[in-house]
């Protein structure tokens, strides 16, 4: 089941007719900004619902033609960046290198490709494939981040991620404020991403954890981009800024198809 978080002032409401509104609030830079669906929030990765092959599918358009700053899609991801140490009877989780597979739009300044010949903003269908490593061997990492901020280092940094992890992805150069319909289907194998049912991209490239479902919108940017001169923060919404999402339906070899706008107006 899908449930909602959000920042102050942000909302995420559904209406009678099963579509939900995703919205931000203006404002300034330096304050983070989200509206969140997901099935995971209470559980750990092991956990997560959605295991090759699957399928998901939904309709969606944005507040503007234009892009909204900071990203905002939809797809199925193993949170990775996340980090619970399980106090207070909450879930553990601690990081671990990307595995997803979704639609991810991006404005600038976003730069969100290690590999130099793939887009790095814009309306991306994009997928990501990495190793299950031990946490412990992450955790060893952590003290070298701060060395992040010197252009040499990141670049290195870079280097190593495109050994480490796979990753394909395409722009897609359609019109933000009118629906479209959106389908991923993921296999063993790999993965097809669909915009009203023509196949924008099909890649070999397999995530390989178990994933969650997400649906967002944020103020949030990070760059790594060839220059290695890393940049991240939020960016000011001179405007409300939305996304609206209708008809979610995923499916599992081994469940019904489940449609769960439906199930979230019943609950």
């Amino acid at each position: 089941m899908l449930r909602p978080t959000t920042t102050p002032g942000s909302k995420a409401v559904l209406d009678g007719a099963g579509i939900w509104r995703l919205e931000l609030p203006s404002g300034p830079k330096g304050n983070y900004r989200l509206a969140q669906l997901d099935d995971y929030a209470a559980l750990d990765r092991a956990g997560f619902a959605w295991q090759a092959p699957c399928s998901l599918s939904l309709e969606a358009r944005a507040g503007t033609s234009a892009a909204i700053p900071g990203t905002w899609g939809f797809g199925l991801w193993n949170d990775p960046f996340s980090l619970s140490l399980g106090m207070g009877g909450g879930v553990r989780r601690f990081p671990a290198l990307p595995n997803a597979a979704w639609f991810f739009f991006a404005s600038p300044p976003n730069y969100l490709s290690f590999r130099d010949e793939l887009p790095a903003l814009g309306n991306l269908a994009m997928t990501f494939s990495s190793p299950r490593w031990p946490a412990v061997i992450l955790a060893a990492a952590v003290p070298l981040l701060p060395l992040a901020a010197i252009p040499a280092f990141a670049r290195l940094m870079r280097r190593v991620a495109r050994r480490v992890i796979q990753q394909d992805s395409v722009d897609c150069h359609i019109d933000l404020a009118e629906w479209h319909h959106y389908r991923i289907n993921w296999l063993p194998g790999g993965a097809s991403f669909f915009i009203d049912d023509a196949c924008v991209l099909e890649t070999v490239i397999s995530p390989l954890d178990s994933l969650g479902l997400v649906i967002w919108i944020d103020n949030q940017y990070a760059a790594l981009p060839p220059d290695g001169r890393l940049r991240y923060g939020t960016l000011e919404n001179q405007e409300r800024a939305w996304i609206e999402i209708k008809n979610i339906q995923a499916t599992a070899a081994q469940v019904c198809t489940q449609k769960m706008s439906d199930s979230q107006g019943e609950s």
